[in-house]
């Protein structure tokens, strides 16, 4: 009996401090802000995921052609310069 006591009084202690250290590491996370920094983090990759969707969303419908006009030329000569002639 003596042994088997000892045994459930060792576990007993174990399960208590780990119950103590768990619950101690989870108060100390609340007071540095752990939730909001977690939170904050959550929504900073949501934005990412959003912000990466939409760009692709503009890139995909914008037309590589609009009428006439194929793709951006660069002007030939300085308009601040020189006026062109109508």
């Amino acid at each position: 009996m003596d042994i088997q006591k000892i045994a459930s009084t060792g576990t007993a202690i174990a399960v208590v401090g780990t119950g103590a250290v768990v619950g101690g590491n989870h108060q100390i996370d609340k007071m540095q802000g752990g939730p909001q920094k977690r939170q904050s983090e959550q929504i900073e990759q949501i934005r990412q995921v959003v912000r990466e969707e939409v760009y692709l969303q503009m890139v995909n419908a914008w037309p590589e052609t609009s009428g006439p006009v194929k793709g951006l030329q660069v002007p030939k000569q300085d308009y601040r310069e020189q006026v062109p002639s109508k």
